[in-house]
């Protein structure tokens, strides 16, 4: 595990995995969102973008977690595993409450400053709703055509991603 990306939908915890992971592993962890939201919330241009995640995806070892559809793709290709969150909606919408609970008015760890927790809009909620319906089929159908190429692990549950981690934590104190 050199490469790792780490999907699912908003709330689902992957930055949260890919801090803990990194530290277990010894990778450098790349947040997507603090590449792509600027202060005030602004977007970084989709040219920017494409250049951003092209010069991020050659490098030597990472941990990087976020969506992104558009680089999905090129991330995909890049990656030696792929851990998929694939939480239930309402443990999702309840994080991204908790989330908001914790860092009202100030940015989150994995986001630039000037870039402060604010309550979702319906377009995210929404996005987080339809996920399991609208979008993870199509990112199972994507993984299931990547087996033998790339580790895939699928996490259901938090207690699933807790065993995970608690397994890359013993292999790596083996390791030492």
């Amino acid at each position: 595990m050199q490469k790792v990306l780490i999907i699912g939908s908003g709330g689902a915890g992957k930055s949260t995995l890919a801090v803990r992971l990194g530290e277990l592993l010894g990778l450098p962890v790349i947040h997507l969102d603090t590449l792509y939201w600027k202060p005030g919330w602004e977007a970084t241009p989709q040219d920017d973008w494409k250049r951003i995640i092209a010069e991020m995806v050659q490098r030597e070892r990472w941990i990087m977690d976020g969506n992104y559809g558009g680089t999905l793709e090129e991330r995909l290709k890049a990656c030696d595993t792929v851990i998929f969150l694939a939480f239930s909606r309402l443990i999702c919408l309840c994080r991204v409450f908790k989330r908001v609970a914790i860092y009202r008015g100030r940015s989150r760890p994995d986001l630039n400053p000037g870039c402060p927790e604010q309550l979702p809009d319906r377009e995210f909620l929404s996005w987080i709703w339809s996920y399991p319906r609208k979008r993870m089929p199509k990112i199972l159908e994507t993984l299931k055509a990547l087996e033998g190429q790339k580790k895939i692990f699928i996490l259901k549950s938090p207690s699933e991603a807790r065993r995970f981690i608690d397994t890359i934590g013993q292999q790596a104190t083996a390791q030492r």
